[in-house]
């Protein structure tokens, strides 16, 4: 765990492709407790900690994780993330197929599978309607950069649908690296997913300064490969 940001009201973490955000039924540690256990001895403070989740990555994600330090900033920061263009989230991602065209706008509707923990686009009816499991989803994409066999997306949110930018880039023929579960025809070694929230924008939630969270990115070849010239 390192963090990226901290100040009275909020910190911001570095998630590793393997780190849990909270508890599940796996029994491992989680990003919760790394991080009340770091606030713990680096402000010594007695008894429990307070920590606030205002959102989620998934387990193979890397990137950027946003957490409140006191009741104030969970508050309004859980209103900033429900209203979805007060928060802007940046993503990378590597696929071994090049979208095309190389940017815009994807919008489908999606369905979540709870049973599966996978969404799927969904298709309309004879009318043109959806049913109303279909949630829109929509998120902007463009090409930053490519190898001879990758290539490097940064997707910008519009909607926080379940495995949004997971599901819509498969849709067009462009799994995520590693991806299994979305169509990628291989694993990764670390057995995570080649998708990084690489920066968080927002105002602060108590002084009202406008911040730019950003993430390094994983330390292996191919991602430095490809965000060698950015």
């Amino acid at each position: 765990m390192t963090v990226l940001y901290e100040d009275n009201h909020i910190i911001a973490v570095s998630k590793t492709c393997n780190e849990l955000v909270q508890g599940d039924k796996t029994g491992d540690e989680c990003l919760i407790d790394m991080v009340k256990q770091y606030l713990k001895v680096e402000h010594n403070k007695p008894g429990n900690v307070f920590l606030g989740l205002p959102h989620r990555l998934d387990r193979p994600t890397s990137g950027v994780v946003l957490f409140a330090k006191t009741s104030k900033a969970l508050v309004r920061l859980n209103e900033m993330f429900q209203k979805h263009d007060a928060i802007q989230k940046i993503y990378w991602a590597i696929t071994a197929t090049p979208p095309i065209p190389a940017e815009g706008m994807l919008e489908h509707y999606l369905i979540r599978r709870e049973e599966e923990n996978k969404s799927y686009v969904a298709k309309p009816d004879k009318t043109g309607n959806y049913s109303k499991q279909a949630k829109r989803a929509c998120l902007l994409y463009k090409t930053l950069s490519h190898t001879d066999r990758y290539t490097l997306v940064q997707v910008q949110l519009q909607t926080g649908r379940h495995h949004q930018i997971r599901c819509q880039l498969a849709a067009i023929g462009c799994p995520i690296k590693g991806d299994l579960k979305y169509g990628a025809k291989r694993s990764n070694p670390d057995g995570g997913i080649s998708l990084h929230a690489r920066s968080i924008s927002f105002v602060h939630p108590v002084s009202g300064q406008r911040l730019t969270i950003t993430a390094p990115v994983p330390q292996d070849n191919l991602w430095k490969a490809l965000t060698a010239s950015l």
